[in-house]
This record gives C-alpha cells, sequence and structure tokens, in this order.
C-alpha cells in the first residue's frame, strides 16, 4: 500500500494549478435547524470559516456538538437553513439539486468510518487507478482498506476531501499510518482536507483544529504547539 502517494501523484494532477494558500472552501454564518416536539434546535449555529487549498484541517468536538451535521453540509448531502456554503467561489445556496449533484461529483471526495470498498472488486478497479494492487478487499487489513478509500476519494482531483472519523475502527498504529498517508495526500496535490475526528492524538497531521460544541464554533486552534499540546492531551 506504500505506492498509493506516491502513484495517485504521478496520476492525478488536475486542479495543481490551484495558487497554495488561496481559498478553495468557505463557510458563511451557517445555521443548520431541526423542529422537535419541545421547538428548534440550531444543530450547526452562526458558524463562519474557510480552508485554503493545501491545508489539512480537522473538526472535533463531542458528540452532539454538531460537527457531523457540518460535514454534511459541506459534502452537499444537507441544505443549510441560512448562510453559505463556498467551493471554488461556487454558492451551493444558489445551485439546483442537479448542479449540486454535480458540484458533488466534481469538487467534492468522501472517505467515511466504513470504507464502502466494493467487496469483490481489487483494490485496483475500486480506486480506479493503476495502483498495481491484486488484494480484494477481504484480503486486506484494514489500514489496508482505509488507505484505498482515500486514494479513491482522490482519484477524481475534487477541491475538497472530507473524511468521517476515518480511524475508527483501526488500531493505533495504523490509525497514525492513515492519518499520515492522508496529510501527505492533502499537502502532496494541493487539496483542501477536513476531518471529522474524536481522537485528538490524529490532530498532530492537521494544520488547524477547529473545535465545536453545542452546534458553535468555539475555538480555533492554529498555532503548531497548541495544536501538538492538544494531540499530546489525546493521549490520556
Amino acid at each position: 500500500m506504500s505506492g498509493i502517494a506516491e502513484t495517485f501523484a504521478r496520476t492525478s494532477t488536475a486542479g495543481q494549478n490551484k495558487e497554495n494558500n488561496s481559498i478553495a472552501l468557505e463557510v458563511r454564518d451557517v445555521v443548520k435547524s431541526f423542529s422537535t416536539d419541545t421547538g428548534t434546535i440550531n444543530a450547526v449555529d452562526h458558524v463562519s470559516f474557510s480552508v485554503n487549498h493545501g491545508e489539512f484541517v480537522a473538526l472535533v468536538g463531542p458528540s452532539g456538538s454538531g460537527k457531523t451535521t457540518m460535514l454534511s453540509i459541506l459534502a452537499a448531502l444537507l441544505t443549510p437553513t441560512s448562510g453559505q456554503v463556498l467551493i471554488d467561489g461556487q454558492d451551493m445556496a444558489l445551485m439546483n439539486e442537479k448542479r449540486r449533484v454535480q458540484l458533488r461529483r466534481e469538487k467534492i471526495g468522501f472517505t467515511f468510518q466504513s470504507n464502502n470498498l466494493i467487496p469483490f472488486l481489487s483494490a485496483l478497479e475500486n480506486v480506479e487507478l493503476m495502483l498495481r494492487l491484486n488484494n480484494l478487499p477481504s484480503q486486506m487489513s484494514g489500514g489496508q482498506q482505509q488507505r484505498v478509500a482515500i486514494a479513491r476519494a482522490l482519484i477524481h482531483a475534487p477541491t475538497v476531501v472530507l473524511a468521517d472519523e476515518p480511524t475508527a475502527s483501526l488500531d493505533t498504529e495504523r490509525a497514525f499510518q492513515v492519518v499520515q498517508t492522508f496529510a501527505a495526500l492533502i499537502h502532496e496535490n494541493n487539496r483542501a482536507g477536513i476531518m471529522v475526528t474524536h481522537d485528538l492524538r490524529m490532530c498532530q497531521y492537521v494544520d488547524r483544529v477547529l473545535q465545536m460544541r453545542d452546534g458553535k464554533l468555539v475555538r480555533v486552534y492554529a498555532d503548531r504547539e497548541e495544536i501538538l499540546a492538544l494531540a499530546r492531551g489525546g493521549d490520556h
């Protein structure tokens, strides 16, 4: 599996002329409300942030903090109640459903807790790339499957790559390997990466950490020493 990053970098070059540090994803005052028997709940409550090309960001917070809802909005799977989400300057709020589907197909890559590999296809067929791998998913370790899933998410050269708890089912060693691979692919191929994770130890590989609580963005960690301290705290 060590050849994924090298082969991907060699064969997937579309979009690499995007300027480093230019904004890939912008979230402007996004709210997502749900009606309940007792009233209205803001699962995402006036959240704003941006992610640049070539930047890898972690979205963290306790259960119920709104991070999964936020990720679904970024993936164009949920429509915000108000606010704007722009990818490469394109405002999803102005798009009809057909155009959103097209944007999701062209601009957004996904990898989920379940790697969603097709069990009867080889890694080569799953990734649709000449990775020179012939193992079926059942013959690969969890870490190998997740790295194939990451490569598959990147294969169409999306602007934004979203990862929902990509290490949830992995042991510590393989979890570190997967996130390290993910970070390298994001940086080398100038994508914008956003990873939802409950495991703060994985934050050592990201450029910024966005912390949510009760639907709000409560803190942004951008200082390298603060990020590493947060990751070390995840060992306890």
